[in-house]
């Protein structure tokens, strides 16, 4: 039996109203959803961290101001101070009244002391280093999901290899955004912007 054309465009016409229902309970329902549950567990966890102003670094460090946290190493030879350059770029644009609050943390303790950290970030304004134990710096990278592994070099040292991100949070404490490497300017700056209206 063949179907009439009346039938066929019925059909195609309620395939296309499925669609739109399946789009539309994405989009409103089930997609933030799932961006609100991604978002809640980036940087919960209990790890305890020193940091170079004296004070500890834990989850709470996240809460009261937008926060950025940059993962990475004094051994670094290129994302790290490209990337704390670019930071001190941000600042110097938002002004001295920014409320930014910016922690890097070493992937790399066994190397980066407090003091070490203290000396590598004292140059760029509201950048606060972040070291401790091996197990305590593992709580964090599990914490936070970056990467990191210790890339052995030919000499018998070694260097790290590791997530390049910024990420961004809200006053709450809650993830935001990431910052790509060297993502283009005016974008970072919208995305400081729109953090800091939160």
């Amino acid at each position: 039996m063949q179907l009439s054309r009346k039938h066929v465009a019925l059909g195609i016409l309620w395939g296309m109203a499925l669609l739109t229902l399946a789009w539309f309970g994405w989009a409103r329902l089930i997609g933030p959803l799932f961006e609100q549950s991604v978002a809640d567990t980036i940087g919960p966890g209990d790890y305890r961290l020193e940091t170079t102003d004296g004070g500890t670094f834990t989850q709470a460090s996240l809460k009261g101001g937008p926060t950025a946290v940059f993962f990475g190493f004094t051994h670094c030879p290129e994302v790290c101070p490209t990337t704390l350059g670019d930071i001190a770029t941000w600042q110097e644009e938002l002004g001295p009244d920014n409320p930014l609050k910016v922690y890097f943390v070493t992937v790399d303790p066994e190397r980066d002391s407090i003091e070490t950290l203290g000396d590598y970030t004292s140059w760029v304004p509201g950048v606060t280093g972040v070291s401790g134990s091996r197990e305590e710096i593992d709580k964090a990278l599990s914490a936070f999901r970056v990467y990191s592994r210790k890339v052995p070099l030919q000499d018998g040292d070694y260097t790290m290899d590791h997530s390049a991100n910024v990420l961004l949070f809200d006053r709450k404490g809650r993830f935001f955004e990431p910052i790509g490497y060297q993502e283009d300017f005016t974008r970072v700056i919208d995305k400081l912007r729109r953090l800091e209206a939160s």
